[in-house]
């Protein structure tokens, strides 16, 4: 069943197809950062909702090829060949955004290696999914705005090209919540990677289990010492190892294979 099968009418949401195996391809959104375990690992939406969609398919299998700090090229070198090889009934990409957040990028490159990618995906799956990435409010979404939504817009065009489905988490106000993301203020919490699995489960046309995109509650803001506060922790802990990694032309991915590179039984 094509994509567009599955997507929801004005008069409802159409039957959705059977999906017995999920290829999940990116960076660290999709490794699951920073959701993580007990034992230190990462789980995140991809995990989440492979876990829900093996509950409803026997022998479901699933493959995460995503790595964190990955770039689109990155992206499109190592692991769109072995996903395309495996012609899962379900991909997910979502890759471009380590690209436009970085200074100098050539955001029509990084368009035409998405669409590579999407091109060569496309035929060999039975859905293909891509997403507008969340943003965290505040200055740094505002600075690189104008990027984020020229990459998306260009998502909207492969989307409606290839028969391929689109989650906008971009526009949700909740997920844009500071509350939502981690300390490092680059990747979600455990909530935000629940919430987002939602959101894909719901736009595959599956039933709804909750309200992904319902506001958090009201609270008190921060007293301006707790916010001074958090800004030293995250500067010690986050920002200065992430530009040395810029000066030194270190990722956070290097070295590190993903965590579920074969299509295999949950």
């Amino acid at each position: 069943m094509t994509s567009a099968a599955i997507t929801a009418s004005a008069e409802g949401t159409r039957p959705s197809p059977a999906f017995r195996s999920f290829v999940a391809l990116g960076d660290s959104f999709t490794e699951g950062m920073s959701d993580v375990l007990p034992d230190g690992s990462y789980r995140g939406w991809a995990d989440l909702l492979a876990a829900r969609l093996a509950e409803l398919e026997p022998g479901f299998r699933y493959a995460n090829l995503a790595v964190r700090g990955k770039l689109i090229g990155q992206i499109a070198a190592d692991q769109i060949a072995p996903a395309a090889a495996m012609k899962a009934d379900l991909v997910t990409l979502v890759g471009g955004l380590n690209d436009v957040l970085r200074p100098g990028c050539d955001t029509a490159r990084v368009c035409a290696l998405l669409e590579e990618s999407v091109a060569a995906l496309a035929p060999s799956c039975g859905t293909l999914v891509l997403m507008r990435s969340p943003g965290r409010r505040g200055p740094v979404l505002e600075r690189y705005r104008s990027r984020m939504e020229q990459l998306f817009d260009f998502i909207e065009d492969l989307a409606d090209r290839y028969g391929a489905v689109v989650v906008d988490l971009f526009a949700s106000e909740a997920l844009g919540d500071p509350r939502m993301w981690a300390d490092d203020r680059l990747h979600l919490t455990d909530e935000g990677h629940r919430r987002v699995a939602e959101a894909v489960w719901q736009r595959l046309g599956l039933p709804a289990e909750s309200d992904w995109n319902a506001p958090l509650p009201p609270a008190e803001p921060p007293s301006w010492t707790a916010r001074r506060a958090a800004d030293v922790r995250f500067a010690r802990v986050h920002l200065l190892p992430w530009i040395g990694r810029r000066l030194t032309g270190r990722s956070s991915g290097d070295g590190r294979t993903p965590k579920r590179p074969e299509l295999a039984p949950m």
